[in-house]
């Protein structure tokens, strides 16, 4: 018996997603956008099996149910999902970054006998639409599941049975912790990232030269101040309350870092530093890849030989690398492969030998 699943919002998530799943036996992808050209191109590139303009007219049809969509939208979307003529043991799930307001919304769902399970995939890219979408995008990514208390063990067995093909590591915790766990690690990074380049704007008037000296370290610590506002917009919104206390704690490490800079004490200061140094390197490398001047981020899908497939092309070229890792965790990260290289012609060099020769993309953070 073949298994339905409609995707509604074909993004960059979504029809990676909706890519992902075609490898599922037995499984046909249904596809929904409300852009008519998004539609048109996840058609042409095959990126679901069956494109329609009305998902409520397949709604009974359906198994699984994923939205593909922002946090604000997809609210709406499940708002509509009450009135929808659905299949009695349909599943429906999301993509969001944000989670306590989904679930809420899916209390009401379950009273009136719909299952809805939270869900946020923790990979992107710099590019965003359905033409950026991959089928490997989710690999080695942690994709979070917020149940509701209670949620029957069948459904979920259900949703991570298919979500598998995404070669994703299915991780399930409450929508509080969700959303406390992803304002410290992601949200809030990104509020203190466009802060501080704020901050290097109001040094254009009487320092001018401030910003053409603004590489290395600065862009390293604010790439992601880059990130799309208008989603980044919503994010903060939505999560406000964990962003308060993230910053209340904020506020009080500063005042210790002034409280050290007044005493001008330097073991006092040393110390300071050298804690964070040593916090800093007991974090997983694979999740967050150690920046250096000349790192290229290679795009690769996950199979085995892919990584020797690559060095031994710029052995090949007598290209010298100084480092390889692979990076797991694909949130704000360009691929899973970072080489790099003694030079920035050595990295040009390499960019240009594996686009040409494997076809995979690199990029440069």
């Amino acid at each position: 018996m073949t298994r339905k699943v409609l995707v509604i919002g074909l993004g960059l998530i979504g029809g990676s997603i909706a890519l992902a799943l075609q490898k599922a036996p037995e499984t046909k992808i249904i596809g929904y956008d409300m852009d008519t050209q998004t539609r048109e191109h996840a058609k042409t590139l095959n990126i679901v099996h069956e494109i329609v303009t009305d998902p409520q007219a397949v709604a009974a049809d359906v198994d699984i149910i994923i939205f593909g969509t922002p946090v604000n939208a997809t609210l709406a979307w499940m708002e509509q999902l009450k009135s929808w003529p659905l299949k009695n043991k349909v599943i429906a799930t999301d993509t969001g970054s944000t989670k306590k307001l989904i679930m809420q919304k899916a209390s009401e769902l379950r009273e009136l006998g719909i299952t809805f399970i939270g869900g946020h995939p923790m990979a992107g890219s710099h590019k965003s639409g359905v033409l950026a979408a991959k089928a490997h995008l989710f690999e080695n990514a942690y994709y979070m599941l917020t149940p509701l208390a209670g949620e029957e063990i069948v459904h979920m067995a259900k949703l991570e049975s298919l979500l598998k093909f995404t070669h994703a590591k299915v991780v399930s915790v409450s929508a509080s912790e969700h959303d406390h766990m992803t304002a410290v690690v992601s949200h809030f990074p990104h509020v203190i990232a466009a802060s501080l380049v704020h901050q290097l704007g109001e040094e254009n008037g009487e320092y001018p030269m401030t910003r053409s000296l603004a590489a290395g370290g600065f862009r390293d610590v604010t790439r992601i101040a880059s990130s799309n506002p208008v989603l980044w917009r919503d994010i903060t919104l939505q999560n406000r309350e964990e962003l308060l206390t993230q910053l209340e704690g904020w506020e009080k490490e500063m005042t210790r870092i002034k409280e050290l800079l007044t005493d001008g004490s330097s073991q006092a200061i040393e110390n300071y530093f050298s804690v964070a140094k040593e916090l800093r390197d007991e974090l997983p490398i694979s999740a967050g890849a150690m920046y250096t001047p000349f790192d290229l981020y290679v795009d690769v899908p996950d199979y085995p030989g892919v990584i020797s497939e690559v060095t031994g092309l710029l052995a090949d070229e007598a290209i010298s690398i100084t480092n390889l890792r692979i990076v797991e965790s694909r949130e704000d990260v360009f691929g899973i492969l970072v080489i790099s290289f003694q030079s920035e012609n050595d990295r040009e060099r390499a960019a240009a030998c594996i686009q040409q020769r494997a076809n995979f993309e690199t990029y440069i953070s």
